[in-house]
C-alpha cells in the first residue's frame, strides 16, 4: 500500500492510501473497511489512480458542500437580479443601450483612471 497526494475540499494537499486493482479484487472487504474506518482509498491501475472509495458519510459531506455552494450562488444572483430592476438601474441601462459610442468611450476611459 502506498500514499498520494489529493487536494482535499479546501484545496490542501493531503496524503490518502491507495491500493492496486488487484487488491481490491481479491481483498474488497478489507478496502472497504479502510475507506469507511479510515478515509478516502485510491484505487491504482498501473501505479496510476483510476478511482476513488469514500465512505456514505464522506461522500454526503462532499454532496452538502457542493449544495451549499450552489444554494449560496443562487441567492447572491437573486440579490444582484432584485437590485438590477429597481427604476435607477432600469434608468441607468436604457442610458446605456442608447449612448453614442464617444460617450461610452468617454465613461469607458473615466472608469479606467480610477
Amino acid at each position: 500500500m502506498s500514499t498520494l497526494t489529493f487536494r482535499n475540499k479546501l484545496g490542501e494537499l493531503i496524503d490518502i492510501r491507495s491500493v492496486p486493482a488487484t487488491r481490491l479484487k481479491n481483498a474488497f472487504a478489507s478496502v472497504l473497511d479502510m475507506a469507511v474506518r479510515g478515509g478516502p482509498v485510491a484505487i491504482t491501475k498501473h501505479d496510476s489512480a483510476k478511482a476513488i472509495l469514500i465512505s456514505v458519510d464522506e461522500f454526503d459531506a462532499l454532496v452538502n458542500q457542493r449544495a451549499s455552494s450552489l444554494d449560496a450562488l443562487g441567492a447572491q444572483f437573486d440579490g444582484l437580479l432584485a437590485r438590477m430592476q429597481t427604476a435607477k438601474s432600469k434608468k441607468g441601462m436604457d442610458s446605456a443601450f442608447n449612448a453614442s459610442p464617444q460617450v461610452l468611450g468617454r465613461a469607458a476611459v473615466k472608469a479606467a483612471r480610477k
